[in-house]
C-alpha cells in the first residue's frame, strides 16, 4: 500500500515508547488503545489514550463474519467521534503488546490517512518504560474531529482476490494463525468452520515477526519474509478473522514490501462450509 511521503514526523510505521513519550502532550498526537477480546478489560490506559474499539464501533455488526471494516462513511464517522482530525499524528497500540493494534493501524491507513503509527511493544513496553498511565475514564473525545476517510483500492480485500492470488505466480498468500491451526491439527475457536488452509497458502505465524512483545529489526523481517513469500514481491495475508494478519501487514512493510493487501474476512469467511478449497497439513 502506497503511502504518502508527507506523513508528519512519524520516523515509520513502527515508534518506540520514548517516540511517544516525547510528544504524548503535544497539540495534534493521538493515541488510541485498539486492544480486543480479554485485553479490553485492562483498567490503566496511556493518558488521553481513547478507545478504539475493533471490538464494537469499529466493526460492521451487519456483517456476519467478526472484525469486518466499516463502510468508509461509518468509518469517518466513528473516527470524528474520536476526537481525530486530518492534521492529527495518531499513534495505536494495545495492553497485549502487538496483536490488535496493527489492524487499527491498517483500517486508518486503508481510509487513506498516512499519519498513524504502531506503539512497538505496546501498554507493556510503555510501563516497562517507567512511563506513566492512568485509570480508564468514561467518556469520548472533547470535540468532534473532522477526519476525511479516502479509501485505497486494494488494502482491504474479499475471497474472490485471493482466489486470484493463489493462482498468481507472482503473489503470495501468507496465513497468520498458528502451524497448528493452519495445519488442521488443532480445531477453530470459531464454531462451524473447516480446518486446513487455503491451498497455496503459506504459514507465517504473527509471532514470527516479533520478539518479547516487539517487531523483529527490518533485516530479520526480510529474512523471515522472503522465506516464506519465496522471493515474490506481491503479498496477501490472512488469518483467523482480519486481525493479526495485519501484525503480518506491519512486519511486511517494515521489511520493504510496497504491495500487500489484508483478507478481511479471513478464516473467519473462507473456513465456513462453502465451495472454498481447503486442504490440511504442513
Amino acid at each position: 500500500m502506497a503511502v504518502d511521503a508527507g506523513a508528519g514526523d512519524l520516523p515509520g510505521p513502527l515508534v518506540d515508547v520514548d517516540w511517544l513519550a516525547g510528544r504524548l502532550e503535544r497539540p495534534g498526537t493521538v493515541v488510541l488503545d485498539a486492544s480486543v477480546g480479554a485485553h479490553r478489560s485492562a483498567t490503566r490506559r496511556i493518558p488521553g489514550a481513547r478507545r478504539f474499539d475493533i471490538d464494537g464501533a469499529m466493526s460492521d455488526h451487519a456483517v456476519p463474519l467478526p472484525h469486518t471494516m466499516p463502510r468508509a462513511a461509518r468509518f469517518a464517522e466513528e473516527m470524528r467521534a474520536l476526537g481525530v482530525d486530518g492534521t492529527d499524528t495518531v499513534v495505536v497500540y494495545d495492553t497485549a503488546g502487538i496483536y490488535s493494534g496493527p489492524r487499527a493501524w491498517w483500517m486508518i491507513r486503508a481510509m487513506g490517512f498516512d499519519r498513524v503509527a504502531v506503539l512497538d511493544g505496546g501498554l507493556p513496553a510503555w510501563e516497562s518504560a517507567g512511563l506513566p498511565v492512568e485509570d480508564l475514564a468514561p467518556g469520548g473525545a472533547e470535540r468532534a474531529g473532522d477526519f476525511t476517510a479516502r479509501p485505497r483500492p486494494g488494502a482491504l480485500v474479499g475471497s474472490d482476490a485471493v482466489v486470484r492470488a493463489l493462482a498468481d505466480p507472482h503473489t503470495a498468500v501468507l496465513d497468520a494463525r498458528s502451524r497448528e491451526r493452519f495445519a488442521g491439527t488443532a480445531a477453530e475457536p470459531r464454531a462451524g468452520l473447516r480446518g486446513g488452509h487455503m491451498p497455496g497458502a503459506a504459514n507465517l505465524p504473527f509471532g514470527a515477526v516479533q520478539r518479547d512483545g516487539r517487531m523483529l529489526p527490518a533485516e530479520e523481517l526480510r529474512a523471515v519474509f522472503g522465506e516464506s513469500a519465496g522471493g515474490r514481491e506481491r503479498l496477501v495475508v490472512s488469518c483467523g478473522s482480519g486481525v493479526t494478519a495485519c501484525v503480518l501487514a506491519l512486519g511486511a512493510e517494515l521489511a520493504g514490501y510496497g504491495e500487500v493487501s489484508v483478507y478481511d474476512g479471513s478464516w473467519s469467511e473462507w473456513g465456513l462450509p462453502s465451495e472454498l478449497p481447503v486442504v490440511t497439513g504442513a
